[in-house]
């Protein structure tokens, strides 16, 4: 395949991605906040490196062991969600369906489909065979070509498991040294098969209790078998029975680990999130880590040691990859030696539910907040997902100096609501604000410190917290309460400043402007109050028709958007107290909506599953698109560049690229059946489009744009008078022109050149010419006399030309007075008024001076009748009054001594007739800036 078609195949591929998109301003970038979810992870060995790779619905992500860096993602995602993922080597196995897909550094390379529509449960790769388990109880193998292929592509067998053998199988693991044989965990007993020949070898007694999970131990022939009544089994495959029971909590264990170090532990994972530690050594318990994943989210859901290192790694359907490690013991005698418990080395995790509240933490879209139903509150980072982490809820110490009492590792904040962040204190205390569900106080928090504040901000009419805001300047932070009141606090000292009570219901939106004069609040009691911030007065309130769930404000433009529950959004004029626009089309509630960043759009969301793009200034709905996910929170980037959206059924948060940053994007109207199904992004490579992607070339949206682009007439009407659609810069350079010509004269006069003899009588040697000084050639009298004769003649012939203005019968005529003259003898100066209005205003000086002054006037009166005609045809109406002044200015001493003149007198007269009925234009507009006026003043 050539370049060309390479490009071609890639400008389709992009155009599919775009009109899968469904929307003409963003496009869908990445998804953050995705670490892991249930599937368990798998580790991958490379000499003496280690990844790990975790799942996150349909795709895949690899992390460096090391340090937790992202290395790479999936290139596509997979038809289904994934269910099961095992690594050998440099590939990566994962099951997804009723396929298994074979990556390679995150780009597919094969793909096997079983046979039947079975879901992958299990897999395991060893030697030349890749054995795959089915939720029907049967295994699939799958054999190399030949010993010179890479991985397991072609069909061999068939193993199918029975109801007397087991049930469902629960995990197949291959142990060291039993070549091409695998171990079949079912429920109740294990297997043993040769996957060559197919033969079942071996079948164990059925146990007593359920087995959850199994891992082979470094011993030879052992199998670790976890149960669901929390006992652990080590099992001897090769003598046929149990060697060890380890009893545990009564929990259902989900993982087992041996650690491969030296030291001879054991690490249990339970579904309670608790991880155990076993001395098998010792045959004692040595450590417990409680609750390291929530116990609603599956717990534990895999544990794994890194080998030969004191690294153990986990993972839980709460979002969250951890490594834990081991530090050397104290003491250096076995017999004494005390192992040190494992403490956390580096984490990776995000929201284990659905965002709830998000907002971006600075103006270079660096660190986008972002508060969860899970009860936590985050700060992940757009830049780089190591530097993403999860603010502090550790309390501050008592003024006393003593600390407060009781844990505060078990018991997190309550979810929060509202929230609300300045940065212009940012370092010097306290610059966040948040509302939590079913509290009486709100609580601060510092971005530098990644923690919670020092301060609890309560309401003073016993109401529960539903709406903060902080001031531009970060010194004054506010609370809304229940009740209907406002209370305002100082950042830095947490001191009660001022107290407002207007609103009957709870108050819903609080903001103040960038100069700390005017805020603004509503509630549900549909009541928008305007204050005097500083005076502390009621400036007025504004009552709409239906209650008011939440309020954004737009401080640059002192605009603010309502959300009603009417399913309208108003837009207020703060300076005004009006309503300037309302806009309808939601066809549920609206869940969120945010302004643009120059106050120009408004996209909302809704329980409707759209998403929509408001255009201000014609106030209708110019973008929308059909979401997959009903949209709960909508933030716009403070450069414009991003958006950022939360979803209810995810729990990362889903970025999109502005694409009107590069391109004019028409303004046109839309109406809700043209609406297109919008695909969220995922965190597969190819789930999104890259910034840059509006900058370039998208032929299907020019011709859409030339479509719908709005082209001017020069005239609605005849009978309406009409400007010209030039610039203005034009008429005020043509009503200037004396000022202009007078600043633009010299400081001095030119000086005179010293006194020169017109011909330098020099020759020969003299001026350098030795050939012509030994030839003796001079010119003679005779020659010189003529040479100055003809010389005169040029010279009064160039004065006459710069003196008089030639007509038609004399040489030359500029193309104005050509079309001027063509234009009186057809009594049409169409083509001459049209060459008039393009010329320069300087060109346009010199042509109205240059006209012939003298008798019998023509070029005089062909000039105002030209002007004529174009009154009477109400378009360019300020050009030609400005042409008329020029013309005073110019010949207004010559038509004022031959005003009698009858050419010249009719031409005037006629003139005179169509300029009076220009004056109404001047008393309709005086008029309406009147009315204006007084309507703004009121």
């Amino acid at each position: 395949m050539d370049s060309g078609e390479i490009a071609k195949k890639r400008k389709l591929e992009a155009s599919d991605r775009r009109s899968a998109t469904g929307s003409k301003l963003f496009a869908p970038f990445r998804v953050i906040g995705n670490v892991s979810n249930g599937v368990p992870f798998a580790i991958g060995t490379l000499g003496s490196t280690f990844y790990i790779v975790t799942s996150v619905g349909r795709a895949f992500q690899i992390y460096d062991a090391s340090n937790l860096h992202l290395l790479f993602v999936s290139e596509k995602q997979t038809s289904s969600a994934i269910t099961a993922l095992t690594t050998h080597f440099h590939y990566v196995y994962a099951g997804f369906g009723n396929q298994v897909g074979i990556y390679k550094r995150g780009i597919q390379e094969h793909l096997v489909t079983l046979d039947g529509p079975a879901l992958v449960r299990d897999i395991c790769v060893f030697g030349s065979f890749l054995c795959v388990s089915t939720d029907d109880s049967v295994i699939h193998v799958y054999k190399k070509r030949s010993n010179m292929n890479k991985y397991a592509t072609e069909f061999y067998t068939k193993l199918s498991i029975g109801a007397l053998q087991g049930g469902s199988v629960v995990s197949l693991v291959h142990l060291a040294t039993y070549l091409n044989k695998i171990v079949v965990v079912t429920k109740t007993n294990l297997l043993l098969f040769n996957v060559r020949t197919g033969k079942l070898i071996y079948t164990s007694d059925e146990l007593p209790d359920q087995i959850t999970a199994a891992e082979p131990a470094p011993a030879l022939d052992i199998l670790a078998l976890g149960t669901a009544s929390g006992s652990v089994l080590l099992f001897n495959v090769r003598k046929g029975r149990k060697i060890r029971t380890i009893k545990s909590p009564n929990a259902r264990v989900t993982s087992l680990a041996f650690r491969t170090d030296g030291s001879a532990h054991l690490a249990v994972g339970f579904g309670s999130g608790d991880l155990v530690f076993y001395d098998l050594e010792r045959r004692a318990r040595i450590h417990v880590l409680k609750n390291i994943h929530g116990e609603s989210f599956g717990g534990v859901t895999k544990a794994c040691f890194l080998n030969g290192q004191p690294v153990i790694v986990t993972s839980g359907g709460d979002n969250r990859l951890k490594e834990y490690v081991f530090d050397p013991p104290l003491a250096q005698q076995d017999a004494a030696a005390a192992v040190q418990p494992a403490r956390l080395l580096r984490s990776r995790g995000g929201h284990s539910q659905p965002p709830s509240v998000i907002t971006y933490a600075d103006s270079k879209s660096h660190f986008l907040l972002s508060a969860s139903r899970d009860r936590s509150l985050w700060a992940f980072s757009l830049r780089k997902d190591a530097q993403s982490q999860e603010l502090s809820q550790k309390q501050h110490k008592r003024q006393d100096g003593g600390r407060v009492g009781g844990s505060t590792i078990k018991e997190k904040f309550p979810e929060i609501i509202a929230m609300a962040v300045e940065n212009s204190r940012l370092g010097e205390w306290e610059n966040v604000i948040t509302a939590h569900k079913n509290e009486k106080e709100a609580r601060t928090w510092d971005m530098r410190n990644k923690r919670v504040g020092r301060w609890t901000f309560g309401t003073t009419d016993d109401g529960i917290v539903k709406s903060v805001a902080i001031s531009q300047c970060g010194n004054f932070g506010f609370v809304g309460s229940s009740n209907g009141s406002i209370t305002i606090y100082n950042m830095q000292s947490g001191i009660l400043r001022k107290k407002y009570k207007l609103h009957k219901k709870a108050v819903t939106g609080i903001a103040l402007d960038g100069m700390n004069r005017k805020m603004v609040s509503c509630g549900l009691d549909g009541v928008v109050g305007f204050y005097d911030f500083n005076q502390s007065t009621l400036l007025g309130k504004l009552q709409l028709e239906a209650p008011i769930t939440s309020m954004i404000y737009h401080r640059s433009s002192d605009l603010f958007a309502l959300a009603l529950d009417d399913l309208s959004i108003v837009v207020v004029d703060a300076v005004t107290q009006r309503v300037v626009r309302q806009l309808w089309g939601h066809t549920n509630r609206i869940t969120a909506f945010d302004f643009s960043p120059d106050g120009r759009w408004i996209v909302s969301c809704s329980l409707d599953s759209t998403i929509r793009t408001w255009d201000l200034p014609s106030g209708g709905c110019i973008d929308g698109a059909k979401l997959e996910s009903v949209a709960t929170n909508v933030k716009f980037s403070p450069n414009g560049d991003l958006l950022a959206t939360t979803h209810v059924d995810g729990c990362g948060i889903c970025i999109w690229t502005n694409r009107a940053q590069f391109k004019v994007v028409a303004t046109k109207i839309i109406d809700e059946e043209h609406f297109a199904k919008m695909l969220l992004p995922n965190a597969s490579t190819t789930g999104g489009v890259t910034l840059l992607e509006g900058a370039f070339e998208d032929d299907s949206a020019e011709v859409d744009l030339q479509y719908n682009s709005h082209q001017s007439v020069e005239q609605i009407n005849s009978d309406l008078i009409t400007l010209s659609l030039g610039p203005k810069s034009k008429l005020n350079t043509l009503l200037n022109m004396d000022v202009i010509r007078q600043r633009s004269k010299p400081v001095e006069p030119p000086k005179k050149p010293e006194a020169a003899p017109f011909f330098l009588q020099l020759s020969g040697e003299k001026v350098g010419d030795e050939a012509s000084g030994r030839e003796d050639v001079v010119r003679d009298n005779d020659t010189t006399q003529k040479l100055m004769e003809r010389e005169a003649k040029l010279k009064s012939v160039e004065e006459q030309l710069s003196q008089f203005k030639p007509n038609g019968r004399l040489g030359f005529e500029s193309t104005f007075t050509k079309l001027l003259r063509h234009g009186a003898e057809t009594r049409d100066y169409t083509e001459f008024l049209k060459n008039l209005v393009s010329l320069s205003p300087a060109a346009v000086d010199l042509e109205i001076r240059s006209l012939d002054s003298f008798e019998p006037y023509n070029e005089l009166v062909w000039f105002i009748e030209a002007l004529t005609q174009g009154l009477e045809s109400n378009q360019n109406f300020e050009l030609y009054e400005a042409f008329m002044t020029l013309l005073f200015k110019g010949h207004g001493d010559v038509l004022h001594a031959n005003n009698k003149d009858e050419a010249i007198g009719a031409a005037l007269s006629k003139w005179e007739k169509h300029h009076v009925a220009g004056d109404k234009l001047d008393e309709l507009i005086k008029y309406s800036a009147s009315v204006i006026n007084f309507l703004s003043g009121v």
